[in-house]
């Protein structure tokens, strides 16, 4: 069983911690009707990234600024189908709070949102893309969590469920676990390793802070 020693665990939270597919894709998908904008692209693009990111991507012509801001509010308030993964509350209650954050490209709104309707722990820190100037793929929203935490990158192991996130944690100087909850396992190329799900996952902090982390089932 693929296993690891570090001090901090890096959640994503949509597709991690909480499956939101179904409200995320229902807005994207009126949002490009409403723009006429090509929707099945944008669909196979939007894990992991910024709305303002992946609308300067998929719609150069508007003002990205704008548009993510009435989507953000739009599909932050929106909770009809949201709901946490299997073993998701159990393992975050089990880890120190100064060990875990959670690093989101969702905004403030939206992941304040989640967390509350799902009743999941609240984390120490937690790393929106109202926090930075670059989202992932770029490792500033990885590096940003360490520092808040007083961890040492290379001692962070990251959950994602994008390959845009993968790449961040990667770039970050990070170990990268993948799960295959959006994607299949051949997506995450640059991972350390892939699960099927986030209850395969064996967390056991010891009396010096280390959390040792095993997966019960690898891909």
């Amino acid at each position: 069983m693929p296993s690891w020693t570090c001090d901090a665990l890096l959640f994503d939270l949509d597709g991690v911690l909480v499956d939101s597919h179904a409200v995320i894709e229902r807005h994207w998908r009126r949002w490009a009707a409403r723009h006429g904008v090509e929707v099945e692209a944008l669909l196979r693009d939007f894990h992991g990234r910024r709305m303002v990111d992946l609308i300067r991507r998929h719609a150069p012509h508007l003002d990205a600024e704008a548009e993510a801001t009435r989507l953000a509010r739009e599909e932050g308030l929106d909770t009809d189908g949201v709901r946490a993964f299997a073993g998701a509350a159990e393992l975050l209650r089990a880890l120190p709070a100064g060990a875990w954050a959670v690093v989101t490209s969702g905004n403030r709104l939206t992941a304040t949102t989640r967390l509350r309707h799902t009743g999941l722990p609240w984390p120490k820190v937690l790393v929106t893309a109202d926090d930075v100037r670059r989202g992932k793929p770029d490792p500033e929203p990885y590096l940003r969590a360490a520092e808040a935490l007083g961890v040492a990158p290379g001692r962070c192991l990251v959950l994602e469920d994008a390959p845009a996130g993968i790449d961040a944690a990667k770039a970050a100087g990070m170990t990268a676990l993948a799960l295959t909850t959006t994607h299949p396992p051949g997506a995450f190329p640059h991972a350390d390793a892939v699960a099927r799900r986030l209850a395969d996952l064996r967390v056991h902090p010891d009396d010096a802070g280390r959390l040792h982390v095993t997966l019960d089932t690898a891909t």
